[in-house]
């Protein structure tokens, strides 16, 4: 596998090795020994997630403030804009995103780390997103921020306006937000 650093440390690219022939394709999608010694990610995932969705549809800016999650992001149908906010107020790369296409053609994954806001905006006719985390899903610890805040700036790719749910069409700005020390 390639790993990619990106602006923010600790958040990675991985793009898989592909080993293809006349009939189709393999890769490993994980390999837990591969991500303690190649990526010194020793996160123990507990939950694999799969959403699939419409184009133009944006999903987050979410995170846990309570059992704070790591992510493992890829596409295994259509393709998306997967941004990462870096929320941990300590960190020189407070209030800083990344965002990177993943589709199901080019099998990129991102690794988020707990700390880190999520979400994507769908640019294909539909996508399907799985997503290991590391932690389990707690319905009291969900928060969200704003998917435009002004202070973020985040480059969506956009045509038109987003597709949102309620909950992400009232997100918080960073500033206000409840985010991690």
């Amino acid at each position: 596998m390639n790993i990619i650093s990106t602006e923010i440390p600790n958040v990675l690219l991985i793009e898989p090795q592909i080993f293809s022939d006349s009939r189709g394709f393999f890769f490993e999608a994980y390999n837990q020994q591969k991500f303690i010694d190649k990526l010194g990610i020793t996160a123990n995932f507990v939950q694999d997630n799969h959403s699939y969705s419409y184009p133009n549809v944006l999903r987050g800016l979410h995170y846990q403030i309570i059992q704070p999650q790591g992510k493992l992001v890829r596409v295994i149908v259509g393709k998306i804009f997967d941004v990462a906010v870096d929320i941990r107020k300590s960190s020189s790369t407070f209030g800083k995103w990344v965002g990177y296409e993943l589709s199901a053609e080019n099998k990129h994954q991102l690794w988020i780390p707990p700390g880190f806001a999520h979400g994507f905006l769908v640019l294909s006719d539909i996508a399907e997103v799985l997503y290991k985390t590391t932690d389990y899903y707690n319905p009291q610890g969900d928060r969200t921020i704003i998917w435009n805040d002004p202070d973020l700036a985040i480059d969506w790719p956009l045509k038109s306006p987003p597709i949102l749910s309620a909950k992400d069409s009232h997100g918080q700005l960073l500033k206000t937000a409840e985010v991690f020390n």
